[in-house]
């Protein structure tokens, strides 16, 4: 009898108990729900219109030649979240008689995928939406995308003479490009530049604001941040500018306190300080006319609406309202006119739109067949298979009796390790070393069948759960599509996007095709808090698999690196059409072997040439045959052509 068929876990399985099972009744709710047929739905613009069946989004584009794994970006979603970050900053606006306005720029580095960012600045443009570059080559995207003189374009990072050089020249070419100052050194550098080209830049300072973080970057922000300048530094900084003639142009205060604000809180004390500072600098002579309250805005990973890392206790529209009444009451009260409000949410505005979808390869599951004992079996074998029988006479009551679970696991721990014990001596075979594991694992899973509800299970009895868990093999590669969850333990919704009728009766996590042991997913969202095991279905060797990760974006395709040279996953965009159907905007084809291999200097020619040279050696020693010799070589002519992937 297995778990399914325990006679207290007979229910019928809904979707509703996979949304529920999943969290995505709780991150979801807006973009994502599960279908009649037990799929995925995804709505592009929300839960009032038409959903597409993400399966058969799946099937069909795998009849396009769009194989798995596969990034699908939603650029519907993509705009729908443009619309709700505005909407939400103009209803606070009008509910805070705001007199100023609220303008968006969009960091480059967030995802600086071509088409990623041109729809941003197409969908943008109604909204004046502009961009935030932290390096010459971002700054280069923005001035070639950025082509409506009311967007801004915020400079961060780093900047020697000619990225300040070129900015100021952008500014000719009518740009708005406003040179944030991060490091006192960069203020000389402005100077220098400005009295060369008869011409100067916008302005902007940030600030390093004493206010706490939240989150897991909350050392990020402080006295000790990696950019701003501090009160004294912000001071000689007006000093310098008002000497150098400059100050007119110091229009921008720029503060960030950290990626994935989890805490509203954290939030208000900052736009307290960086208010202050704000009216100050009024007050000191320069113009003003921007606070921009940089990024931090959070997506609610795992659906629980609290301050943990992978969540938020805070909504949209509270965000903005805290931002616009704080900044609106600090300025009026000082009489000061308020600036027009700028944020920097490149994770808020890019997380829902990317989907990542990985078929399953195999799992490491094998049926456990116990032979019938015999005579001459060993003590250990013998303990186990009588350990076994009073497991399986214990009857399943409405009260469990934990005392008698606990008794028969820790003999079957005991027993297991008494045999391992026999065999590092030489007093146990190998065959008998494996019945010993066999017996082990159905006393494992007998006490287990014998718990109805396994999310009720006392911790010790979690190890149960652990000792049946399964390893599913995943067609992806964790540090090319999902390096967060690798460097910095990201949580990501991940949940099987079909089956969803179905009770999942296994629990596993994944391996992915990398050699690396830390190529894995194993950690998951559990109502707020984290579980090492996901609930999923039995693999049939015959049906595709196909796993979701959601919400990821933001940052994931661009921190990607080739580790076991994996590349890039094809990816499509997708736009819902007025009929209620779906058109493919762009197909981005992922990296290929040769791709990969130039990447790394290797040439692709060089290396066929080389092993052809090696087959005609073989030929001619007799070892190799000609006609084999040809197999090899197309081969390798066409996996040089083909994805870095594994397709079945």
């Amino acid at each position: 009898m297995t778990f399914a068929d325990h006679p207290q876990n007979q229910k019928k399985w809904s979707a509703i108990d996979s949304s529920t099972l999943y969290g995505l009744d709780r991150w979801g709710t807006r973009y994502f729900s599960i279908n009649s047929y037990g799929n995925i739905s995804v709505s592009p613009k929300g839960p009032t219109e038409h959903g597409l069946d993400l399966m058969d989004l799946v099937k069909e584009l795998e009849g396009r030649n769009l194989m798995l794994p596969l990034l699908i970006r939603f650029d519907d979603i993509l705009e729908d979240r443009l619309i709700s970050l505005h909407m939400a900053f103009k209803n606070s606006i009008d509910e805070y008689n705001y007199k100023g306005e609220y303008q968006g720029v969009f960091p480059i580095k967030c995802n600086q995928k071509r088409h990623v960012v041109e729809e941003l600045i197409s969908c943008g443009r109604h909204w004046n939406l502009g961009l935030e570059a932290g390096s010459k080559a971002e700054l280069l995207i923005a001035l070639s995308l950025i082509d409506n003189d009311k967007a801004l374009l915020v400079c961060n990072g780093y900047k020697d003479e000619r990225y300040i050089e070129t900015a100021i020249l952008a500014r000719q070419l009518g740009r708005q490009p406003i040179v944030v100052i991060e490091q006192t050194d960069e203020v000389d550098r402005i100077i220098k530049a400005s009295q060369e080209l008869g011409s100067a830049p916008i302005i902007g300072i940030r600030a390093k604001l004493s206010s706490k973080g939240s989150g897991r970057w909350k050392s990020t922000i402080g006295e000790k941040s990696k950019f701003g300048l501090t009160i004294p530094e912000i001071i000689q900084t007006i000093e310098k500018l008002k000497k150098h003639q400059l100050l007119n142009e110091l229009k921008l205060l720029h503060f960030h306190i950290g990626s994935q604000v989890s805490d509203i809180a954290i939030l208000k004390d900052a736009l307290q300080e960086a208010g202050q500072i704000y009216v100050a600098l009024n007050k000191l002579g320069a113009p003003m006319g921007y606070l921009d309250v940089g990024g931090g805005l959070g997506v609610d990973y795992d659906g629980s609406s609290t301050n943990n890392e992978a969540s938020t206790n805070y909504s949209l529209q509270n965000y903005a309202n805290d931002v616009v009444a704080t900044i609106g009451e600090c300025c009026e009260s000082n009489n000061i006119k308020v600036p027009t409000l700028v944020s920097e949410s490149g994770r808020a505005i890019a997380s829902h739109f990317s989907i990542l979808l990985f078929n399953i390869l195999g799992t490491s599951e094998n049926k456990n067949e116990i032979p019938k004992a015999t005579k001459d079996e060993c003590l250990p074998v013998r303990n186990l298979r009588e350990t076994l029988k009073n497991i399986q006479k214990l009857k399943v009551l409405s009260k469990i009796d934990y005392s008698k679970i606990q008794e028969a696991w820790n003999d079957a721990i005991k027993f297991k390790e008494d045999a391992l014990n026999a065999f590092r001596l030489g007093y146990l075979t190998l065959p008998e070393r494996a019945l010993a594991e066999q017996l082990t694992l159905a006393c494992t899973e007998s006490l287990f069948n014998l718990i109805p509800n396994n999310e009720l299970l006392p911790e010790e009895f979690k190890k149960l759960q652990s000792a049946l868990s399964i390893t599913y093999y995943a067609n992806l590669s964790v540090f090319r599509s999902a390096p967060d969850t690798w460097a910095i333990n990201q949580l990501f919704p991940i949940m099987p996007i079909h089956r969803l009728n179905e009770k999942p009766t296994k629990f596993g996590h994944f391996a992915d095709l990398t050699c690396d042991s830390d190529g894995k997913l194993s950690q998951f969202i559990n109502h707020g808090g984290t579980k090492s095991l996901l609930e999923l279905h039995e693999f049939k060797a015959n049906e595709n698999y196909v796993i979701g990760m959601f919400l990821i974006g933001a940052y994931q395709e661009v921190m990607g690196n080739l580790h076991n040279l994996f590349g890039s996953t094809n990816a499509v965009h997708i736009r819902l059409t007025e009929n209620g159907n779906y058109k493919i905007d762009h197909v981005v084809r992922g990296n290929s072997k040769s791709d990969v291999l130039m990447a790394m200097e290797h040439d692709p020619k060089l290396l066929l040439e080389r092993l052809r040279i090696a087959s005609e050696v073989a030929i001619q020693k007799g070892s190799l045959k000609i006609s084999d010799a040809q197999r090899l070589m197309d081969h390798l002519e066409n996996s040089l052509r083909q994805s870095t992937y594994l397709h079945q």
